[in-house]
């Protein structure tokens, strides 16, 4: 992600203290609720990649320091989340198995193949990649990249990832665009194309991605509004012959309603609804937070 003023992070995490309180009463319909995720281990934050599973009581997640864990979510009557069972957080290893370092280390995409396989995105200094790991605690192998990769800045590139019910993977940039549109990229039978184009959104860029079980397509942008602080949306979108398809918004907060989410899962509840659990990136700052963040999916008429 951008490297955001402390200065401005700092002003924006009192906003979001003093709007706390008073704020409950206008929030959203469509809003569940926000679990605070707090751990003892130095290595905990800076979250920006979520896979959920299909009844969302499990977790895996990365971190931008090349570092992973999964847990068991909690969730009461009510299906919000009172608490969470998780593992010690590990490296990522690179292909030969070490764990990464710096420059090779910011992880920031995750998505998990119907057969286990964890696809991870890269950006910084060195290389803008994607690596595969036949479970998240194996070695990296690498897969392919598209020209475009290397054009891409190295702090706004693949902070998206995604991949379908076929295993078709797909992974889109933070602030790189080709004629005014964003490029996905789809990596399919070995290769990849890039045919793939969405709208852009004011004042906002997109850091998060995943396949709804209605099979559309989920994009969670974010905006920063310095001392406000952060605003989100996630937009969905049909996945057709002839590209992205029926835009529609299923969430959207104000500034400093949320801390920085950068991670999405979408999932099917109990209740029939489409559920949008988010993850924030607390940029290892003491005046932000690890936030879990659930929506349900905007109400379809009738």
């Amino acid at each position: 992600m951008h490297i955001r003023p402390q200065v401005a992070l700092i002003a924006a995490a009192l906003v979001l203290l003093a709007l706390e309180g008073s704020s409950q009463t206008h929030l959203p319909s469509n809003y569940i609720g926000t679990y605070i995720w707090r751990s003892g281990d130095a290595r905990h934050g800076g979250f920006s990649g979520l896979e959920l599973s299909d009844d969302g009581t499990s977790f895996s997640t990365i971190s931008d320091r090349a570092t992973w864990t999964t847990g068991r979510i909690t969730r009461n009557r009510d299906g919000r989340i009172p608490g969470m069972a998780t593992h010690p957080l590990l490296a990522l290893a690179d292909e030969a198995g070490h764990p990464l370092h710096p420059p090779r280390s910011d992880s920031e995409g995750l998505a998990i193949a119907p057969d286990g396989r964890a696809f991870v995105s890269f950006e910084g200094r060195k290389e803008t990649r994607i690596a595969m790991y036949s479970s998240l605690g194996a070695r990296a192998r690498k897969v392919p990249g598209h020209p475009d990769f290397a054009k891409m800045p190295k702090n706004a590139s693949l902070e998206a990832l995604a991949i379908d019910a076929t295993g078709t993977l797909y992974t889109l940039p933070e602030d790189y665009t080709v004629d005014g549109e964003i490029p996905v990229y789809r990596f399919r039978n070995g290769r990849w194309d890039s045919a793939l184009r969405l709208p852009r959104a004011d004042a906002f860029l997109p850091v998060g991605a995943d396949f709804g079980p209605d099979g559309r397509f989920y994009l969670l942008e974010r905006g920063f509004h310095g001392v406000m602080g952060f605003s989100s949306q996630v937009r969905s979108f049909a996945l057709t012959a002839s590209g992205f398809a029926d835009p529609r918004v299923e969430m959207q907060s104000t500034p400093s309603r949320h801390d920085n989410l950068e991670g999405l899962a979408v999932w099917r509840d109990a209740a029939g609804d489409i559920r949008l659990t988010m993850i924030s990136d607390d940029n290892f700052f003491w005046v932000q937070r690890t936030e879990i963040v659930e929506y349900r999916a905007a109400r379809r008429d009738p």
